[in-house]
């Protein structure tokens, strides 16, 4: 993995932009995300009480979604792993994306386990970079560093949590595993990972991945309720990106591939 120079931005600044995303995610993506939960569930109930709403419940959360949601989260890709879904890895068997999501997750459901298991990925990375961290494996590492990549996994955790709510909500079982596709690609490239720069990479490489998803599958989602929770999630993904983009010294905010500022995020890596 290509790295660039060393954190060399202000440990005072990138503490402020740590507490702003807290706050905000605690003050408002929080409650919008929940509440986009409880909808999926109260949906659920209406589901099991009224053939009518089961009729078309069964449509929103059916076939129709599942060949663009769990498509647009499995098919993400980006330099470290790109080529995830296709790539032969040495000494093992390539994932098979019908392997998951698990037998019997169709549309939104689909989407909803996949989307769990990213975010799963993500706090599977983050921690083995703090681990890595605290053994003195990547050189000096800021404090500031530590803090945005405990509070980022914090926050992952709760999205997984939000996404494991709808799918017991439906009778379905959470998702506790790691993305299956990725999961092996991230390893092998964490190998490689010697630098809080390395580290810092990888982590944006991933947080894209999920913004831009996020971003695709909303307007692809058939249930209004699905739609607000992704919708609720996608800007704190993007907060995450701008701070990480902070630490690479870079321009923080969406960009292309030579880093030439965007107007709009893309959706270019999503699928």
């Amino acid at each position: 993995m290509t790295t660039k120079n060393p954190f060399s931005g202000s440990e005072r600044e990138l503490l402020a932009m740590t507490r702003e995303l807290d706050e905000l995610h605690h003050d408002l993506g929080m409650p919008s995300m929940w509440a986009g939960v409880e909808s999926v569930i109260d949906a659920a109930h209406e589901t099991a009480t009224s053939p009518r709403a089961a009729s078309r419940r069964t449509f929103l959360l059916g076939a129709g979604a599942a060949s663009v949601g769990a498509a647009a989260v499995l098919g993400a890709g980006l330099p470290g792993v790109a080529g995830a879904l296709t790539r032969p890895r040495s000494g093992t068997t390539p994932a098979d994306p019908r392997a998951f999501p698990p037998a019997g997750l169709r549309g939104d459901l689909a989407v909803a386990a996949v989307a769990a298991s990213l975010e799963n990925l993500a706090v599977f990375a983050y921690s083995a970079g703090l681990s890595a961290a605290t053994a003195g494996k990547l050189g000096p590492v800021p404090p500031a560093v530590a803090t945005f990549a405990t509070t980022a996994r914090a926050q992952h955790t709760q999205h997984a949590d939000a996404w494991n709510a709808v799918l017991r909500s439906h009778g379905k079982a959470r998702v506790t595993v790691t993305n299956p596709t990725l999961t092996p690609v991230v390893q092998s490239d964490f190998a490689t990972v010697t630098d809080v720069t390395g580290l810092a990479n990888l982590a944006l490489t991933l947080e894209i991945i999920a913004a831009e998803t996020y971003q695709k599958e909303t307007a692809e989602l058939m249930s209004t309720e699905a739609i607000a929770l992704s919708a609720s999630i996608q800007p704190v993904e993007m907060q995450h990106v701008a701070i990480l983009y902070y630490v690479l010294g870079e321009y923080p905010g969406a960009q292309s591939a030579a880093g030439v500022p965007l107007a709009f995020s893309s959706t270019a890596k999503a699928a």
